[in-house]
């Protein structure tokens, strides 16, 4: 017999069990309304469960009827859409800080959040040719001593490694503590990063958080800065930015218009060549980073100036042919 307790649940069951069981693909009929609440101790009848339905849609829940040969009940939408599951989920996969186990833990959660059939389509396996996952465990744990340290204005204090050949962690400074003030958590290349404030040196730098151990929020005051960009810190601090900003005037190949736009962004002006090519002129650096992703096209990319520019590619070419002299 049901308990007094149980019953008392009814409405919440109810709304459980349409919640996980039911979509327009899967309706579902009064009669296992009352079977599936009864799995659950709750016993109840027919009548009481039109009341329910129509309680729980003034509640919010978006029920609607699909009739047929049979009349079903079903949640028609929810906080996520399937769509927009499936994009999550994609993420999560995809992502190379996440640890496989992490990861298959977080979508589990997501798939909650749909009905039981529609989570089988979350249950998808993308291949993506070359990507590593992490081996750091401790990301989630670092990332929530962060969070607490930026909040309350706090240092961090962690250490932090290099991996070697045998995939051991090496620690920097001999294992010693870092301490420093976190500023924000930066994406970019498919890697987190810590940006960090020094008040002793006056300047910003960033860590991978996956490459970060035993992190914990202190007690010491974080170091006072200025208004910071997390933006203009990215430009400058990753990539082809970092370094020594000049203006350099390139040409490209017009089969390389996705290439560039998705290097500089749809901002940048691009004018057609008489030959078929095209020119930008673009804010780089001189940096090993820019010269080969130019170098990577081969004769589809030309670095026209400034002159400093283009002598800084012929060494890096001259370097490139030194390493295989003689193979």
């Amino acid at each position: 017999m049901a308990s007094f307790a149980n019953q008392r649940l009814k409405l919440l069951y109810l709304m459980k069990i349409l919640l996980e069981s039911t979509d327009e693909q899967a309706p579902m009929t009064v009669a296992q309304m009352i079977a599936a609440l009864a799995a659950y101790g709750v016993q109840a009848e027919r009548k009481a469960i039109y009341s329910d339905l129509e309680l729980l849609r003034q509640f919010g829940l978006d029920i609607e009827v699909h009739r047929g040969k049979s009349t079903g009940y079903y949640v028609a939408s929810r906080q996520f859409e399937l769509p927009e599951l499936k994009l999550l989920v994609d993420a999560v996969q995809s992502s190379r800080f996440i640890t496989h186990k992490k990861s298959e833990r977080l979508i589990q959660k997501l798939s909650a959040l749909t009905s039981a059939g529609q989570a089988k389509a979350l249950k998808r396996q993308i291949f993506i040719m070359g990507r590593a996952k992490t081996m750091n465990e401790a990301v989630y744990y670092n990332i929530d001593q962060i969070h607490h340290a930026i909040n309350e204005g706090k240092k961090i204090a962690f250490r932090y490694f290099d991996y070697s050949v045998t995939k051991d962690k090496v620690f920097r400074k001999q294992g010693k503590l870092y301490t420093a003030t976190p500023v924000a958590l930066c994406w970019n290349a498919d890697q987190y990063y810590l940006v960090t404030y020094s008040g002793y040196h006056g300047s910003y730098t960033h860590y991978r958080v996956d490459r970060m151990s035993a992190v914990s929020a202190i007690a010491e005051a974080g170091d006072r800065h200025g208004d910071f960009n997390i933006g203009e810190y990215a430009k400058r601090a990753f990539g082809m930015f970092n370094g020594e900003m000049v203006r350099a005037r390139l040409s490209f190949e017009l089969s390389l218009v996705n290439a560039v736009l998705d290097h500089f962004g749809t901002e940048i002006h691009m004018t057609v060549t008489e030959d078929g090519w095209f020119d930008v002129s673009v804010d780089v650096t001189v940096s090993p980073t820019f010269l080969g992703w130019i170098f990577a096209f081969g004769g589809s990319a030309v670095i026209q100036g400034p002159p400093t520019l283009v002598e800084a590619m012929k060494v890096h070419l001259e370097k490139c042919t030194e390493a295989y002299s003689g193979k």
